[in-house]
């Protein structure tokens, strides 16, 4: 009986390896043998290998963050407005951090009293936000879309079908193909390392960084996914790792199995490439915020951006993602939990990048299933749709409020029932302005946003929202 537990069979061992491998590892090694060829067919690349280096870094508040708790009203008419509609959910005027953007329209905000270095990050200008911002196929008014005469996002008010639109740019369609998938597509030319995926992602696969040839490549807060283990700690990671070693240095005479043991020793060695590089950065001398594990996924996406000379990257997104903002009940304490975790993480990364000398170089953005209503549901709030989002970086365009900030009084004209905020600002705008930034012609904006020509004319020679510097 004793051997039978610990008997290993050979199918069960392989399967363990690849798991331990990650699949994200294998798949994208297969998929990267498709787009270097691709590559290589292509006499005229969008792009030419080399240049500066840039990095998109996009932040998900999964869940439905309610934003307008986040950014909010502090001038005296404005605030009453804010707190008649919010009622038992608005946050004390006096305790919301006022903030002085560059440009205003006469109205007064501020933010959350959870996010005071947020504030310090705004008023230094390395921060902006863009308000009420939202998921929409064409312009859209209350009164079209209550007579049918416009078409809407489908699944509006649903977690899938929202976070799918976000990270996709396709409101109109369920696919599978994200935009930042899109853009690597466009610009993975420009990175002379074609063996380790340019989107990498800290929170395992997303919709975001998967593209027609390129998916996200899957690591922890420790590394590589690899199978020796988070540097190769486990005794039994050890032995295994000997074991299937033995079996990549084998030259099998089937095709079949060959071309297997190639993709996983091309995976294999991607994987030691990736932990070797960084495991030669040095510690920053910036603190990390103790039990953040946003500031520790944040931390790894520094770790990598400092390897990028030696990992051979120009181009690189990230995906860093942030649970629990679906708040049906109790949100002002758990709202101001959360909030309190992304403001610490984002001073960290800021501060980590300004030692790096490198905050120009690299912009991180927020992004969320929806917002939020503005009624209160007793002690909560329900699913909605246009709300605030943030971009941080020195290429940022800061200290401003990009965007209309709506009135939050019940049935204005961009309340469609209950609270439910009409965006005013397309998510394609805002994803066009961070592809722009990155690197990616503006004739080539329609095949990663196909609904972007109902809202901006990618001939003006202008940018689409303008909080990126794209000089």
């Amino acid at each position: 009986m004793t051997k039978h537990k610990n008997h290993i069979s050979r199918r069960k061992f392989l399967g363990q390896s690849c798991s331990a491998l990650g699949y994200t590892t294998l798949f994208s090694s297969l998929i990267n043998l498709k787009a270097i060829a691709a590559t290589a067919m292509d006499n005229s690349p969008l792009v030419t290998a080399g240049g500066d280096y840039k990095a998109l870094v996009c932040l998900m508040l999964a869940g439905g963050n309610d934003s307008f708790n986040m950014l909010i009203p502090k001038g005296n008419n404005e605030y009453n407005e804010y707190a008649t509609t919010r009622s038992n959910l608005a946050i004390p005027q006096n305790d919301v951090l006022q903030i002085n953007p560059n440009t205003t329209d006469g109205r007064t905000f501020g933010l959350h009293p959870s996010m005071p270095d947020v504030r310090q990050l705004f008023d230094n200008g390395n921060l902006a936000f863009l308000s009420n911002v939202g998921t929409l196929i064409e312009p859209s008014t209350k009164t079209d879309i209550k007579n049918g005469i416009v078409k809407t996002p489908l699944g509006l008010f649903s977690h899938s079908d929202q976070v799918q639109q976000w990270q996709t740019g396709r409101p109109h369609e369920r696919t599978n193909i994200g935009w930042g998938g899109r853009i690597a597509e466009l610009v993975q030319s420009m990175n002379s390392n074609q063996n380790i995926s340019m989107n990498v992602s800290l929170k395992g696969t997303n919709l975001f960084q998967r593209g027609n040839e390129v998916i996200p490549y899957a690591i922890s807060n420790q590394g590589s996914i690899g199978i020796s283990g988070y540097n190769g700690q486990n005794r039994f990671n050890q032995l295994r790792t000997q074991a299937l070693n033995t079996m990549l240095e084998r030259d099998y005479q089937d095709i079949f199995k060959n071309t297997y043991k190639n993709t996983i020793k091309s995976s294999n060695d991607s994987s030691l490439e990736f932990q070797s590089a960084i495991d030669e950065v040095s510690d920053f001398s910036t603190i990390m915020p103790e039990y953040n594990n946003l500031a520790a996924q944040l931390r790894m996406v520094a770790k990598t951006i400092a390897s990028r000379d030696t990992l051979g990257f120009s181009r690189q997104t990230f995906f860093v993602q942030v649970g629990g903002w679906d708040h049906h009940d109790e949100l002002l304490l758990s709202q101001a939990s959360k909030l309190a975790v992304v403001n610490d993480a984002l001073k960290y990364f800021n501060d980590v990048m300004t030692e790096l000398s490198i905050s120009d170089c690299v912009t991180l953005f927020s992004v969320s299933d929806f917002a939020r209503t503005l009624t209160s549901n007793g002690n909560g709030t329900d699913h909605a749709w246009g709300g605030n989002a943030f971009m941080m970086g020195g290429a940022v365009n800061g200290k401003e409020i990009y965007g209309d900030y709506p009135t939050l009084a019940l049935n204005s004209s961009v309340d469609l029932q209950d609270g439910v905020i009409i965006p005013t600002t397309a998510a394609d705008l805002y994803i066009a302005e961070l592809a722009l930034w990155f690197g990616v012609p503006a004739s080539e904006l329609s095949t990663i946003l196909p609904n972007l020509e109902n809202f901006y004319d990618v001939n003006s020679g202008q940018p689409p929202i303008g909080f990126m510097n794209m000089a």
